[in-house]
């Protein structure tokens, strides 16, 4: 499923079975986490209440544009609006919070830095089995992190404590694209030993 999965940016709006769903988040639990802490919570959105939620996070993006939390960003915003859309096609927004994180607007000691660290990476290996088990299943999907341009807002809608990492659209494909390039391993890779 590795060399299968892209990343999809036009869906079906064909509804996703809960059980489909629930799979998804077992597959996503599954992964290794720093100190088995496990930091996360998947928080489901489809139908009214997913386009509840993106209305939230256009009102944050056009936030964003007039009172910037970001302006070292803004170059962005266009890209952010566009994965918006892509949200709304997908039949289902699953975001992706860290219920013991920090705001990444607040100042962490080096303690907090390291489990923030910890945490995120754990999160990546979840969220990366949750979509990998989405393409076993047929699904196609996108890792988000242009919520960050409506952080506020969208943390306020889902009323939880902790951080906000990402978010991630699913739904059944109506496309399908070639894979992206790749750096070469020489880039990437470096041996030092035997």
């Amino acid at each position: 499923m590795i060399y299968k999965r892209r990343s999809i940016r036009k869906y079906r709006r064909d509804k996703i079975p809960r059980n489909d769903i629930l799979e998804l988040i077992e597959a996503a639990k599954a992964a290794p986490s720093a100190k088995n802490r496990q930091p996360w919570k998947f928080i489901v959105f489809s139908g009214a209440e997913k386009e509840a939620l993106l209305a939230i996070m256009e009102k944050g993006i056009d936030r964003e544009v007039e009172i910037p939390m970001l302006p070292g960003s803004a170059s962005g915003i266009e890209d952010a609006k566009n994965t918006l859309r892509i949200m709304r096609e997908a039949p289902v927004t699953i975001c992706v919070v860290d219920p013991d994180g920090y705001s990444p607007f607040e100042e962490l000691n080096p303690d907090q830095r390291f489990t923030e660290i910890n945490s995120t990476l754990s999160i990546g290996a979840a969220v990366e089995n949750l979509i990998l088990k989405a393409t076993e299943l047929g699904y196609g999907t996108l890792w988000i992190g242009n919520t960050c341009f409506a952080y506020q807002e969208l943390l306020e809608e889902l009323n939880v404590d902790g951080q906000l990492v990402c978010a991630i659209a699913v739904g059944i494909p109506a496309e399908l694209p070639e894979a992206r390039s790749r750096k070469p391993l020489d880039e990437i890779a470096e041996f030092r030993g035997d």
